[in-house]
């Protein structure tokens, strides 16, 4: 008995901590330390069973079992990464209407989110003055030149947050295209920001803000299809009035576009006349066609870059009628067919084109109060060990 009470006296925590997990335990304690009935045992013979047997199951099925337990810790734990969809736009018509006296030109746009995207996935870090960011491109900026950098540093002075980022970008869209990816980056970078740090502020304030650092960043905080005007940073969610399965192919060469160099040789007199609004109630009541897709930078952008003229020329002559409609996206340099996933014969069988970025693509959009969703179909051949975060060894 004295024993005993020494014990326990000794080292409560013990005691209370195996208290809590068996009565088999309780049953223990209350014996003289130096008795062990092997009748006593059974039960923690039978619990290291039941234990062992837990394991197997896990090993069993390592990738699922495993990454549902990883993520039921996160569930529990507080928002510490995140793997976001970074999709790009293309413009259904694109019409300059104006100067403005600040520079920049008015346009009147429907812009629509398309299923080609970027994956970023983005983790808090330990510092405390700096976001590092890693990129499978080179050439891509990785400073503060970089939307995503700069989209994190407009959130920590709009909210006063002083959480920093390690962020990875798994880039796909092509840049100089006329795609919006670099924009469609930091939107997403902001929606993150706020996600990890709790919500602090709105989607409307998020939207609102980013047009201090790039006019086509507004857009994507609508639901995927819009009507755009100002510089494009004035943004009215529409229905997208597209089927998600109508199907298209993008074709970028290898030069790009300068949107600087587009708006230079500009002349609003060699514009369309046509009124956007009439554009988008056509498009609107019959979908799209050659006659709704007006762009008016074709012109100067084919100035600058006279071989894309002749790209979308053949892509037109050869689609036989399979594209409801060929165009250029934005500023450039990519050619759009909707209608078909495939580009015609030529693209594969001339030199000239040998080293064009290709891809099919979709319409999409997203949930209220969500993110956009990776299509199935891109992330289908991500394993689940891919799709967890890599953590960079140093600062």
């Amino acid at each position: 008995g004295d024993t005993n009470k020494t014990m326990a006296t000794a080292s409560p925590p013990l005691i209370s901590s195996l208290n809590s997990t068996s009565t088999s335990f309780r049953t223990r304690t209350s014996l003289p330390t130096c008795s062990f009935s092997p009748k006593l045992l059974r039960p923690l013979a039978s619990f290291s069973v039941k234990a062992s047997r837990k394991q197997v199951e896990i090993v069993f099925d390592p990738d699922e079992r495993l990454n549902k337990i990883g993520d039921d810790v996160d569930k529990e734990a507080p928002l510490s990464r995140l793997k976001l969809f970074s999709p790009c736009k293309i413009n259904v018509f694109l019409r300059i209407t104006g100067k403005r006296e600040d520079g920049f030109h008015d346009l009147a746009s429907l812009f629509h989110v398309i299923s080609l995207g970027d994956t970023i996935k983005f983790s808090l870090s330990p510092s405390k003055s700096k976001d590092r960011l890693s990129t499978n491109v080179s050439g891509v900026p990785v400073d503060a030149r970089n939307l995503i950098i700069k989209a994190l540093n407009l959130y920590r002075k709009k909210t006063g947050s002083n959480k920093f980022f390690w962020i990875h970008l798994d880039k796909k869209v092509p840049t100089g295209a006329g795609l919006g990816g670099g924009s469609s980056n930091a939107a997403t970078a902001l929606w993150a920001a706020n996600q990890l740090n709790g919500g602090l502020v709105s989607e409307k304030e998020l939207q609102d803000w980013s047009s201090e650092i790039g006019s086509d960043i507004p857009f994507f905080f609508s639901h995927g299809a819009a009507y755009c005007t100002g510089r494009g940073e004035i943004v009215q969610d529409l229905p997208s009035p597209f089927p998600f399965d109508l199907p298209m192919v993008l074709i970028k060469p290898r030069e790009a576009c300068s949107t600087a160099e587009v708006y230079k040789r500009l002349r609003l007199d060699q514009t369309s006349n046509v009124d956007p609004l009439t554009l988008l109630e056509n498009v609107t009541n019959n979908g799209v066609s050659q006659s709704i897709c007006v762009n008016d930078l074709e012109l100067p952008a084919f100035q600058v870059l006279p071989s894309l003229k002749r790209l979308k020329q053949r892509v037109i002559a050869s689609g036989r009628g399979e594209y409801d409609a060929v165009f250029m996206s934005g500023s450039g340099s990519t050619i759009v067919g909707i209608g078909s996933p495939d580009p015609p014969q030529f693209i594969y069988d001339d030199e000239e084109y040998k080293k064009v970025f290709l891809s099919e693509a979709n319409f999409m959009t997203r949930e209220a109060n969500e993110w956009y969703k990776e299509p199935a179909s891109a992330s289908a051949t991500t394993s689940s060990s891919e799709s967890r975060l890599e953590i960079p060894n140093e600062m």
